[in-house]
């Protein structure tokens, strides 16, 4: 159930999509997300081309992230994603201009309100089933936060959201960042988050690779089947001192191994 969130690679992803991959299959991964679909292509590949390459390399495409998701070009994204052999459409962040970024904070947020994303997801989830797909939404750290109206968006979500349409990808790293408690949330909603963003945060506050941050992996970990965790997907935002993606991605596969990851 272990993989890699393609993010992680995008630049080697974006230069040589196929070289990449069969780097990524050479590290030791077996199930992949992605983030590259473009003008119903992945990583420049028609779905079906994709499905055809990376399960000659013996990986498993499982989830992808699709941020220019609306609900006029869902069904067409969603046709895509499962002729390319994913299981999981992902929204990576509130969709269809709701998210924001402020580059001098480097703060996330979204407009709207949480009841507003909600009544989106809702209907890209009735939208997912009907292709075929499960619904996923990831999360930062905002959602985690009250908003201008003392609302907490994950929470208003996971209580106003049908679980046999949409469930939840859950980032550890941006979770922790919020300062939450994965667990308190297993706790509260179990079986709701199918697969995990697995990446650490070092002293600094910054992304790391697994088993070499302060996170504690193993007391999340020993709650897996009350989250309802799938699948798990170790991913790197970006590195820091000099360290490349690709050399990372070899670092948290000996991490997840070590701290008892199957």
């Amino acid at each position: 159930m272990g993989g890699l969130a393609l993010y992680t690679v995008r630049d080697d992803m974006n230069a040589d999509a196929k070289e990449t991959l069969r780097s990524v299959a050479d590290a030791g991964y077996l199930n992949i997300e992605a983030a590259g679909y473009a003008e119903g292509k992945l990583y420049g590949m028609a779905p079906e081309e994709f499905k055809a390459y990376v399960e000659s390399l013996g990986l498993n495409p499982i989830s992808t992230h699709q941020g220019s998701v609306t609900l006029e070009n869902a069904d067409a994204m969603m046709a895509d994603v499962k002729a390319a052999g994913f299981e999981y459409f992902v929204v990576p962040v509130p969709p269809m201009g709701l998210f924001t970024f402020d580059p001098e904070t480097r703060t996330l947020g979204m407009t709207g309100g949480a009841e507003n994303l909600t009544k989106i997801i809702n209907e890209l989830g009735q939208k997912a089933q009907k292709a075929g797909l499960k619904l996923l939404y990831h999360n930062h750290d905002f959602e985690f936060m009250e908003d201008e109206n003392g609302v907490v968006t994950i929470d208003y979500m996971l209580e106003n959201t049908d679980p046999e349409i949409v469930n939840f990808q859950m980032d550890l790293y941006w979770v922790t960042k919020a300062g939450a408690d994965p667990v308190a949330y297993f706790e509260k909603y179990p079986n709701r988050f199918k697969i995990w963003h697995v990446k650490d945060m070092d002293e600094q506050g910054r992304f790391a690779p697994v088993g070499k941050g302060k996170i504690d992996f193993k007391r999340i970990l020993d709650k897996k089947d009350l989250s309802g965790m799938k699948y798990y997907m170790v991913e790197q935002d970006m590195t820091f001192d000099g360290l490349k993606p690709l050399e990372a991605i070899g670092i948290s596969h000996q991490g997840i191994k070590e701290i008892g990851f199957e």
